[in-house]
């Protein structure tokens, strides 16, 4: 049998004193790794979204109508990487062939110009068309 020595009153009471110190420097490591995370954290969302308003631009849409060629300027921020394929398809629903497409990034801003050709069964008078659907949809996509 093992005895083990009778700790006196004032043992236990110094043995809790240093249990509950260690304890309280324990929490205080704790609360400071916590506001360091916490600052992180806030320091990711700002980041964010600073990075989310950049490219945050209207569109703008413009179509001119020379003879059987339609030429649409589009110009957006970085976010509406999507407005381009939109502006094709709603071409290609009107009956225009697309002849040349290209883009330019300046900044936060993309120019995309696209050139197409309308055929005879076409578009006729259809640039208002065109302009007012674009429009419509880069309003809305906004």
């Amino acid at each position: 049998m093992c005895f083990q020595e009778a700790m006196s009153l004032a043992d236990h009471i110094d043995e809790a004193a240093n249990y509950i110190k260690n304890l309280e420097k324990h929490l205080e490591k704790l609360r400071q790794k916590k506001d360091r995370l916490v600052a992180i954290a806030k320091q990711n969302i700002a980041s964010m979204s600073c990075a989310a308003n950049v490219g945050l631009r209207p569109t703008q849409i413009e179509v001119h109508e020379m003879g059987s060629a339609l030429t649409v300027v589009l110009v957006t921020g970085l976010n509406y990487k999507f407005m381009f394929n939109e502006t094709i398809r709603v071409l290609h629903e009107e009956g225009a062939e697309i002849v040349n497409a290209g883009f330019s990034i300046v900044d936060d801003t993309v120019f995309h110009t696209i050139h197409s050709k309308v055929g005879e069964s076409g578009l006729g008078s259809g640039a208002a068309r065109v302009s007012e659907r674009l429009k419509k949809f880069a309003y809305d996509a906004s």
